[in-house]
């Protein structure tokens, strides 16, 4: 019962610190109007800066800032105990991560929608925009290289999540050109998409469906990045409402209703416990540590705690959505509460429903080489030590068997238990990275713009190579090829060898996380400096700046 209390407690104070915290935000520091014209409606041109709805743009930047992060994050991170998991996860969100993605998404919306690190060339001086610019564009290379590997991992381990998301493209791109060409309202399209993907999880793996997922899932790495990457080529170049748009709005909903199933699950489990096929009834109680500061192997908890779980509390590359897509599609400032403050909550009630999942949920039931393990034992299984419990097929195993012991409380199937959450996991990682392919062209243009001169402007002659690399096209390619490139590249040590290809990214992963949080300080750098040269509060900015930048600067020391 106390973990079916933590859950309610957690998601009644995101709700409150919306509409309080959040609402102050909004009318008095930001002081957003219904009057202002957003940079979709001035600059309109039908691909990028489209005015739309604020349920769809919630939809797209959800989907696009969760990632995998807020889950791999957690079920790794609950191994210092899932109390200072959950308090930097619900304080983190509410006073850190929230403020931060609002205020890149109004800072964005006052200058054109321009990018976070193309505002820091005013805000600061060209310098800071220019090494602004070039930790944007590694960072989101690391992004690009390494998420056709997540994507590919995950579908080897669940291949029942593979045609659920496949069948995702064709049902957004009919959702798309029905809302934008042909003015349908939204709702019937809505419940009609989240019906036909929830059937093609619940019979997305009958027999000949099964082969099809089996024989993608043999797919090598090196397919899979290629395979990702030249359809987020795609996704980028298109218009938004094509199908960026659409697909994010539409995995929102299958998102979200699943987080409401996992919900519905642990209150089942709570009253009533789950009984495992083959064992006895389990109460739902936690089998996680509630406070453990040196599991075996791992890194001190502070400062690792704050790096290790970034997205569900606080993530830099939220600025990045905020500024980069999500600025160019809300139509009326008062939206942005809902998305850049709302959205981040909303992720921050995932996060704390993954280590509820991992601390609780999990010892429910765990299948183990052939035997069933509940309780204590199955915790010690899983998370024998930070090694053991850190690579991505574990801390991703975590999450889905916790949730789906949940799901099958309610009376649900195994296998459709296990295929929704392979898909959720799946979803978000395929929203993230089309997004990151978008973000990454921006920076390209800003970056070619700003190093040979902006084609177009007065007295600007840029030499061909910067001039191809602002055309979108030029600048999406770039941003593939290197990403691409590497990926090639076998992780360290290792040979060249097919198996490997695909795997660079990894190489450069273990700085992602420090410097993520250290882009979320100079993100909050920005923020603070606009607002002060205005003579607005800043206190409340203040103290979460200084901390995102003391904390990845001292996990990187070590």
């Amino acid at each position: 019962m106390a973990t079916l209390l933590i859950a309610l407690l957690a998601g009644l104070g995101f709700i409150v610190a919306y509409h309080t915290y959040g609402r102050w935000l909004g009318s008095k520091i930001f002081r957003l109007s219904a009057d202002a014209i957003c940079p979709s409606e001035r600059l309109k041109d039908g691909v990028d800066y489209v005015p739309t709805s604020k349920s769809v743009v919630f939809g797209h930047h959800f989907t696009s800032i969760a990632g995998t992060g807020p889950i791999v994050g957690p079920a790794i991170a609950i191994m210092w105990g899932w109390v200072p998991a959950l308090l930097w996860v619900v304080l983190g969100s509410i006073f850190i991560g929230a403020v931060h993605d609002f205020g890149a998404l109004v800072v964005s919306l006052r200058n054109n929608g321009q990018t976070v690190g193309d505002i820091a060339g005013r805000v600061l001086n060209k310098r800071v925009r220019l090494l602004f610019l070039f930790i944007l564009f590694m960072a989101l290379t690391v992004v690009l290289a390494i998420f056709g590997l997540v994507i590919a991992a995950v579908f080897k381990q669940y291949p029942a999540a593979i045609f659920p998301c496949v069948v995702q493209i064709p049902i957004a791109i009919t959702i798309g050109v029905l809302l934008h060409r042909k003015g349908v309202g939204l709702l019937l399209p809505s419940l009609i998409a989240l019906a036909v993907m929830y059937l093609t999880v619940v019979f997305g793996n009958v027999r000949f469906l099964a082969e099809f997922n089996s024989a993608l899932a043999a797919w090598p790495i090196w397919t899979w990045v290629v395979v990702l990457l030249s359809y987020s080529y795609v996704a980028s170049v298109l218009p938004v409402w094509t199908l960026l748009q659409p697909r994010d709005y539409i995995n929102s909903l299958q998102l979200i209703s699943a987080l409401g199933l996992i919900v519905l699950g642990l209150c089942a489990a709570a009253f009533m416990g789950y009984t495992p096929p083959g064992g006895t009834t389990q109460e739902l109680t936690f089998v996680a540590p509630a406070f453990q500061w040196h599991p075996e192997g791992a890194p001190m908890i502070f400062p690792f705690l704050f790096i290790t779980i970034a997205c569900g509390a606080i993530s830099g590359f939220h600025c990045l959505v905020s500024s980069g897509t999500s600025s160019k599609q809300l139509k009326c400032e008062l939206d942005a509460r809902f998305v850049g403050y709302g959205s981040m909550l909303t992720e921050g009630f995932l996060a704390t429903l993954v280590i509820l999942a991992c601390g609780a949920g999990l010892g429910l039931g765990l299948m183990k080489d052939g035997a069933l393990l509940t309780g204590e034992a199955a915790w010690n299984a899983q998370y024998a030590s930070w090694s053991a419990a850190g690579s991505l097929g574990a801390k991703v195993g975590a999450f889905v068997n916790g949730s789906a012991n949940f799901l099958q409380a309610l009376g649900l199937p195994a296998a459709v238990a296990v295929a929704l959450m392979g898909v959720l996991v799946a979803s978000f990682a395929g929203t993230t990275l089309d997004t990151a392919c978008r973000l990454q062209r921006y920076v390209v243009q800003e970056l070619a713009a700003t190093i040979g001169g902006k084609v177009g402007e007065a007295g600007a002659q840029p030499v061909a190579p910067f001039a191809l690399l602002q055309n979108k096209h030029g600048a999406t390619i770039f941003a593939v090829v290197i990403a691409t490139a590497m990926a090639a590249v076998p992780p360290g040590g290792a040979e060249w060898t097919l198996a490997n290809a695909g795997k660079g990214g990894l190489i450069l992963w273990p700085l992602f996380g420090a410097t993520n949080q250290l882009l979320a300080g100079l993100s909050f750098l920005v923020i603070t400096f606009y607002l002060w040269r205005r003579g607005r509060a800043v206190w409340f900015l203040v103290i979460p700046m200084v901390f995102m930048l003391i904390m990845p600067l001292w996990a990187m020391t070590h």
